[in-house]
């Protein structure tokens, strides 16, 4: 009796959860979008820097436009949100890659908030994580979601992309002084991201024929993101974006780095650098923030403390030796002549910036931060489909943190303590330092100092001593789910060669 009863009043708060936040709408959507040599998606597989041959991996890309009404939000006086403009038409586009045979979905849809900091496409997650995302199964949909993207796309192939619009519902108001937005009007209004991101991610579970996942059991969609943009939607839009059933759009969000919320509207002021909000709190579904060594003093005044609560689910992994930024992802920026076509200077992905490091270094090209990466997605999916929690990470070690005198503070080997450990780290044959001297996008960046023969000696006596040093590192970490059983067994295995060979 005591079950039924239980049973009833959580039926009953459902109900309730589901009258009071209307329903996300279904936008529309046309696609796929026919590809021939001349028209193809801008960031289409085959024409990266690096092929990934989604064919033999047994995947299919297809490119859809999104086309919905979306309303423009501001604060209100409280610090709430409320919609300043309503129901303002957009059209953007989303790019799916997706199993061929329905039978190998995991039932995973991982939804990229894509990357704006070049002004086109590109993606961070798929960059670091494919591996992972094509052995797994999953689904990953990347959404251009930015104006200054969507009309680098417009120019990248005015025909295909003619329909595309995020159109400033108010294209006539000019920003007041000092809300860091553009003082004169503009024809454009990324206001409009958060409602279509919310749509998108419904969408995406929608059985209705023509959708993105027709005929595929989506069971699970988490949004992923290396910017602001998505830890102002899960702060701001999460809690209102709800299903029919009164169950929220996103199933759980990946955070890369720990950044800052942005503004509503191209008009509005982002909260302030310490502002309560910059901290989530009581979401009703799982938050994971990955933050880089490079990154944890940026981002030491947003940390807070781990939860299995179950309307505060939470992690913060710190990841020592970890860089900003390394070789993992820019092999899949576009082309070099794709990029040109966008209006944008183009950069080979072995240096894609315009400026040199004052110590002249290439990008690190160990893969600390995608082996962290896919135990979280791994871990993710324990905690929403069975409720497994995952494992705990101590903080990177700072002293006087949060003051100008902050520093990570470092084993003998020159590397973080604290932090998520790796074989990289534990069993270290170099230090990692992860800033860089220099203009620009250096102090985003991480080198490395190989250990002489000397010094590794001293550590692991022969190659095979240090093998046996990571087999053993690699088997704790696999067991304490830090690492993936198949990113272990290429750790082991890149480790029977000569230790400064392995780590390069």
């Amino acid at each position: 009796m005591r079950t039924l009863i239980t049973l009833l009043v959580l039926l009953c708060a459902a109900s309730s959860v589901a009258a009071q936040t209307p329903a996300v709408p279904l936008p529309n959507v046309t696609g796929p979008i026919p590809v021939t040599a001349d028209s193809y998606p801008l960031m289409a597989s085959a024409k990266l820097q690096v092929v990934v041959d989604l064919q033999k991996a047994g995947y299919v890309e297809e490119e859809f436009f999104v086309s919905g009404r979306a309303n423009v939000y501001d604060w209100a006086a409280d610090g709430s949100p409320t919609i300043k403009t309503a129901g303002a038409p957009y059209t953007t586009r989303i790019l799916l890659r997706r199993p061929a045979d329905s039978r190998r979905f995991s039932g995973n849809a991982i939804v990229e908030i894509g990357n704006v900091g070049r002004g086109f496409d590109f993606s961070f997650s798929w960059g670091v994580s494919h591996d992972y995302f094509l052995e797994n199964g999953d689904a990953w949909v990347a959404i251009t979601h930015s104006p200054e993207n969507l009309e680098a796309l417009k120019v990248f192939n005015p025909t295909r992309y003619a329909s595309l619009s995020m159109a400033n519902p108010t294209a006539n108001e000019r920003c007041a002084a000092g809300a860091n937005s553009p003082a004169a009007p503009v024809p454009q209004e990324e206001g409009l991201r958060w409602d279509a991101i919310s749509q998108i991610g419904a969408l995406l579970r929608a059985a209705r024929p023509g959708g993105p996942l027709a005929g595929f059991n989506v069971q699970r969609v988490y949004a992923t993101s290396h910017g602001g943009e998505l830890a102002t939607y899960t702060a701001v839009f999460h809690p209102r974006a709800k299903l029919a059933t009164g169950k929220p759009v996103y199933d759980g969000y990946i955070q890369h780095r720990h950044p800052a919320m942005t503004r509503l509207r191209r008009c509005g002021a982002a909260p302030a650098a310490l502002d309560p909000r910059q901290i989530i709190r009581n979401l009703d579904v799982p938050l994971i923030r990955v933050v880089s060594q490079t990154d944890v003093l940026l981002t030491y005044s947003r940390r807070r403390d781990d939860s299995d609560a179950p309307d505060d689910r939470y992690r913060l992994y710190e990841i020592a030796g970890a860089p900003h930024a390394d070789a993992s992802f820019y092999p899949y920026m576009p082309s070099v002549a794709d990029q040109k076509k966008t209006g944008f200077d183009a950069f080979l992905h072995s240096w894609p910036f315009p400026e040199q490091c004052d110590d002249e270094t290439t990008l690190l090209r160990v893969p600390i931060v995608t082996y962290a990466l896919d135990a979280v997605y791994a871990n993710l999916t324990r905690w929403v489909r069975d409720g497994v929690p995952p494992p705990r990470a101590p903080r990177v070690t700072v002293e006087n943190g949060g003051t100008p005198q902050a520093r990570v503070v470092l084993d003998q080997n020159g590397n973080a303590i604290g932090g998520v450990r790796s074989p990289y780290v534990d069993v270290a044959v170099a230090t990692y330092i992860t800033t860089t001297k220099g203009p620009g996008t250096c102090g985003n960046l991480a080198h490395m100092k190989a250990f002489d023969w000397a010094k590794l000696n001293t550590l692991y006596g022969t190659p095979s001593g240090y093998a046996v040093q990571v087999s053993s590192s690699v088997d704790r970490l696999v067991r304490d789910r830090w690492l993936t059983e198949a990113d272990g067994k290429k750790i082991k295995a890149a480790a029977v060669v000569a230790p400064t060979t392995a780590s390069r």
